[in-house]
């Protein structure tokens, strides 16, 4: 396998001349082939990393106990959860196939549509049970690489997160390449993708359920060990006198690695199909290369990201970090020379510039470094606000949470901007690429929007890399808990230490860069709705032969808040993305609940447990978390699929009563008719006012919450270094209790939210059809 060779022909493939736009001829097919080649060769990359990996040494029997623990626990629950998620998934492809197929216009699509849901939802699920299987079993060999150096810990835990990273990105992509062809998109490629839209409705909803049910086990089991272990034991974290330490330590990986692997999967898949959508839009210009361009940029990104695992080195003397950054920076280097190599070869053609278009990736990738940035100056200790939190402490848990607060308040501002200029500049960009395109249906707007995309695209292309150091984080933290519960020396407890400092830092980082690549994705996938609309209304007038009437020029481009319709949508979906957060918080306060009750009980009834003479019955909180968890996140997921379903049809059949859009100009209708009768966009424009105030509100929310929790976290660590009188003072309790609050917040809310947005987007797609 060498991928440099792969790297190679991609960038100097040379061909007979492009095709003609709107033509179809193997010298543009065959990138689809080079994408899928790259896909199938990650998959054998992230195998043989595997086999690498769990080679390692495994450490003493007690730390083998330790981690056996662990793993049985995460195995158990994600086997649980799958099992929840697998039902309500065939429910829901029962509902879209009857749906689908009881509509005479979408009739003929109703297989199509159900089978890329479920191989969807299935490669979701496997994305994130592969990942969960290597971290679980890395943690340990992270631990005894340890004993040795700093450099082999760290090398075997990133190498166990890249598994999951190149994993999940492979599999997105081949599952769209499979599909795209098994439908005959080499045929018929701009009907073809609108059949797709299910794959990522599949991924976000086992995305939603993985991260929401994840998040609740980890925050509950965290929250609850911290409170009875740290405030009212004093005892330290991972201390093995903690019943609940095992469900803590399990937490971290079926909701950092298993949830967060289904989230950056669903990111890639909704993104792809809603890019591909809206190349379909430019196929007069780009033929089927356009279409085929987001798989070759995920291509890219796996060819970069399997280089920047293979830099990473380190010494006992260097902060761990520092190398993991290298990686980072070759990886973004590598994956802008790919993307730039793509757009001149793919996005070329008559009145096209794609210097233009390349800005648009350049402008994506530095939207992605200034999410990383921004994240590290509101959650890393060096900085203002979490130095201004941690003083907070010094006079108790009210003002650390006054001023944790504050701090997620202000956190969106710079992100907000950043977003703002992205869209603004990529859209300008886009506009100016193809702006010596003048063809019939090609509008400045479809141009500039597809610049949003190219944008959205450029952002995504690190993905692998930065989900490796994700999945690191998790594995080093177990990592630290099987030392610490194993009483190895200091010394190497000191190695992983560093190890976890550095893994709380990509955690923290990765969220920030989910969440900024939400936002550019939701305002893709937005768009996307709105050209898929536009395709539906189009062919039933078509398809009406002289009853129909389409107005020149016609494009689903502007949503009218002034009608009560459009407005009652966007309240709602702004208020969906708030109680959606309170469902998940409750769920983990619920469940915490239980936790400390369980911790306190099993300290009364085994007096030994703090003495050191016994131990703890650590399964029995995993199990209490398992069945809490589980049952907690059905609710909170109903919700995000039911409400914008039921805006829709209610709207649908409600709205023309309210309706102020249709007018007159010239005597003609200024919207589609049928028999002179408007075609009811009613639905669709509710809705489209649910996703784009949803989105807004779900960005904000979750910036505050995800960068206020961490604040929260290190405001607490920052004080355990020593800072306002270290361990066991009143600022550190104080402390703790922040920590307490923003947990829920940073790592089951906050990463929920992402998901929320994007299954808005695709459920909306999917449905699309059912809202005329």
């Amino acid at each position: 396998m060498n991928l440099g060779v792969l790297a190679t022909l991609i960038f100097s493939f040379q061909d007979v001349p492009s095709s003609a736009p709107g033509t179809i001829q193997n010298s543009d097919t065959i990138w689809l082939w080079i994408a899928l080649g790259v896909g199938v060769l990650a998959l054998i990359a992230a195998f043989i990393l595997a086999r690498v990996v769990l080679a390692g040494d495994t450490g003493s029997p007690d730390m083998r106990l330790i981690s056996d623990a662990i793993r049985e626990g995460a195995e158990a629950f994600l086997s649980r959860q799958y099992r929840s998620i697998g039902i309500m998934a065939v429910v829901l492809a029962i509902v879209i196939f009857l749906g689908y197929y009881f509509s005479p216009s979408t009739r003929a699509v109703a297989i199509p549509t159900v089978i890329s849901f479920l191989v969807g939802a299935i490669c979701s699920g496997l994305a994130g049970f592969t990942g969960m299987y290597v971290s679980i079993r890395a943690n340990i060999r992270t631990a005894a690489a340890a004993r040795n150096s700093l450099n082999g810990a760290l090398q075997s835990a990133l190498r166990g997160g890249a598994v999951t990273g190149l994993v999940v990105v492979a599999l997105a992509l081949i599952g769209i390449a499979v599909l795209f062809l098994s439908f005959g998109g080499l045929n018929n490629p701009q009907h073809v993708v609108y059949e797709l839209v299910g794959f990522g409705f599949g991924a976000s909803l086992v995305a939603l359920f993985a991260q929401l049910g994840g998040g609740i086990y980890t925050k509950a089991a965290d929250v609850g060990a911290d409170l009875v272990g740290k405030v009212e034991a004093g005892i330290p974290e991972d201390d093995p006198r903690n019943p609940a330490v095992i469900a803590d330590l399990v937490g971290d990986n079926v909701g950092d690695c298993a949830g967060r692997g289904a989230d950056i999967f669903e990111s890639t898949a909704a993104e792809n199909v809603g890019a591909m959508i809206l190349g379909a839009a430019l196929y007069p210009v780009f033929g089927i290369k356009g279409i085929l361009f987001p798989l070759m940029v995920h291509a890219i990104n796996l060819v970069a990201s399997i280089i920047g695992v293979a830099v990473v080195k380190t010494t006992d003397n260097e902060d761990p970090m520092r190398a993991l950054n290298r990686g980072f920076y070759v990886t973004s280097i590598l994956a802008l020379a790919g993307f730039g190599g793509i757009v001149y070869k793919m996005l070329d053609g008559p009145g096209v510039a794609p210097g233009y278009l390349f800005l648009c990736g350049v402008i994506g990738l530095v939207t992605a470094f200034l999410f990383v940035w921004i994240t590290q100056y509101y959650t890393e200790s060096r900085y203002r606000p979490v130095q201004s939190i941690a003083e907070a402490s010094l006079t108790g848990p009210a003002t650390n949470i006054i001023s944790g607060l504050a701090v997620g308040m202000e956190t969106p501002a710079m992100p907000v901007v950043v977003i703002c200029a992205a869209l603004l500049l990529s859209y300008y960009f886009g506009v100016k690429g193809l702006a010596g395109v003048d063809l019939p249906g090609i509008s400045n707007y479809v141009k500039g929007i597809y610049g949003t995309a190219i944008a959205t695209m450029g952002m995504l292309s690190c993905a692998a890399y930065i989900l490796a150091m994700d999945t690191f984080g998790p594995i080093t933290d177990n990592a630290g808990g099987i030392i610490e519960m194993s009483a190895q020396p200091d010394s190497v407890r000191d190695r992983t230490d560093k190890l976890d400092s550095a893994g709380n830092t990509t955690k923290a980082l990765t969220k920030g860069y989910a969440v900024g690549s939400a936002s550019l994705a939701a305002f893709l996938l937005f768009s996307a709705y709105l050209e898929e609309i536009k395709s539906i209304v189009t062919a039933r007038v078509a398809a009406a032969g002289p009853a129909g009437y389409m107005p020149h020029g016609w494009s689903f481009t502007n949503v009218n808040l002034a009608e009560i319709p459009v407005f009652a949508g966007a309240m709602l979906g702004a208020m969906l993305v708030y109680l959606f957060s309170s469902m998940a918080i409750k769920a983990v306060g619920r469940t915490a609940q239980m936790v400390v009750k369980d911790v306190r009980d099993q300290f009364r009834e085994n007096p030994g447990i703090m003495a050191g003479t016994s131990k703890p019955d650590y399964a029995r909180c995993v199990s209490i978390v398992t069945g809490a968890a589980l049952k907690e996140m059905v609710l909170p997921g109903i919700l995000a699929v039911g409400l914008p379903v039921a805006v829709g049809l209610i709207f649908r059949n409600f709205s023309s009563v309210y309706a102020t859009t249709v007018t007159t100009a010239g005597g003609l209708s200024t919207v589609p008719t049928i028999n002179g009768i408007p075609v009811n966009l009613g639905g669709a424009t509710a809705v489209a006012g649910l996703l784009m105030v949803g989105t807004i509100a779900g960005v904000l929310l979750a910036m505050l919450m995800n960068n206020g929790g961490g604040a929260w976290d290190n405001a607490k660590k920052w004080i355990e270094t020593g800072k306002y009188g270290g361990k066991k003072s009143d600022a550190h309790k104080a402390a703790v209790v922040g920590d307490t609050v923003g947990d829920p917040f940073k790592d089951t809310a906050g990463p929920s939210l992402h998901v929320l947005i994007k299954l808005l987007a695709t459920i909306t797609l999917v449905l699309a059809p059912l809202f005329l």
